[in-house]
């Protein structure tokens, strides 16, 4: 359900900055307007992203490999961190250096072609289309998002969902919305008061909120290519299955980790009964086994250690005290 909601999300984003790219383009070119030439990359860049991810999300479906042996879902992860990186030097620090050289040719006596042109009233209009375009896209994204955040907060839901693409779109189509804000800003008070520094502002504003959007993905991002355990639902979940799982006493100790956003891999150390047989026990792993699988179904790789409890024993991983003999 997530994968096709972030596809849904990405491809409408996709069809509506390519569309306000052009037209984005048109209005720099008939005016020389820095904010539109800044929301211009900004909408390339963003076009970019969406194909990016895209791509990402073709690329995450192939199968395993000896080489690869746990598969390529976390080539989702790695294309998003390459969204934040592209947002980061295209879109923001492009519209940065405009800005400083919209700014650097008002103090040297450059005229100011926005105030000059004809056309003076193609960037408002061409803005307002873009808000509205810009616009159906965020409300798509919102509506996809809503499907899998259930009672999550908006910000809980992209600092934890596992699935980049729909927090991704999200937080650029946020961005793309309170970009275009601004450049009207730019735009229109450079109209009103003939003033160009409001223009130079304009595009220091959408820089500064593109970089600091893509250094918020870049640290989300990163916390999934590091490797996140499975949601604490999930793992409230997958313990309960183990524990209600007949022929197992307790579980000693156990880890999860995302191979991708749809796979989980459970690593997990049981309690059986000491007299059990070899035959009992291999039962005991498969009704454990299904028993999680019913629970959370993106459970998919799982591998369950049987052991004896010991109240003394302490894991290897654990700082505090060294493991006991025999475990």
């Amino acid at each position: 359900m997530s994968t096709e909601a972030g596809n849904r999300a990405v491809v409408a984003a996709l069809a509506a900055n390519l569309f306000i790219a052009v037209t984005k383009f048109g209005a720099w070119a008939l005016t020389g307007a820095s904010s539109m030439l800044a929301e211009a990359i900004h909408s390339v860049a963003d076009s970019g992203n969406q194909l990016l991810l895209l791509i990402g999300g073709k690329r995450a479906k192939r199968a395993a490999t000896a080489e690869h042996p746990f598969g390529y879902g976390r080539e989702r992860y790695i294309f998003a961190f390459i969204v934040s990186i592209v947002l980061f030097s295209i879109g923001g620090v492009f519209a940065l250096y405009e800005a400083y050289h919209k700014w650097h040719e008002i103090n040297t006596g450059h005229p100011n072609e926005l105030l000059e042109s004809q056309w003076w009233w193609v960037p408002l209009a061409v803005l307002g289309a873009a808000i509205v375009a810009e616009g159906f896209s965020f409300r798509t994204a919102i509506h996809e998002s809503n499907r899998t955040r259930g009672g999550r907060s908006w910000l809980r839901f992209i600092r934890s969902a596992k699935a980049p693409e729909l927090p991704v779109i999200l937080l650029e189509d946020f961005a793309a919305l309170l970009g275009l804000v601004f450049a009207l800003f730019g735009v229109g008070m450079t109209l009103l008061t003939h003033n160009g520094y409001f223009d130079v502002a304009g595009t220091a504003m959408i820089g500064v909120l593109l970089v600091a959007v893509a250094v918020t993905l870049a640290v989300e991002t990163k916390s999934l290519l590091l490797g996140e355990s499975a949601s604490m639902d999930s793992v409230h979940a997958i313990r309960a299955a183990l524990t209600n799982t007949d022929g197992v006493d307790r579980v000693i100790h156990m880890k999860t980790l995302h191979l991708g956003p749809e796979e989980v891999l459970v690593a997990a150390k049981i309690a059986v009964t000491a007299t059990d047989s070899a035959r009992e026990v291999a039962d005991t792993i498969d009704r454990a086994e299904a028993n999680i699988r019913s629970a959370v179904p993106i459970c998919r790789v799982l591998y369950l250690e049987p052991d004896i409890f010991d109240p003394d024993y302490v894991p290897a991983d654990r700082p505090e005290a060294p493991a006991a003999p025999g475990h």
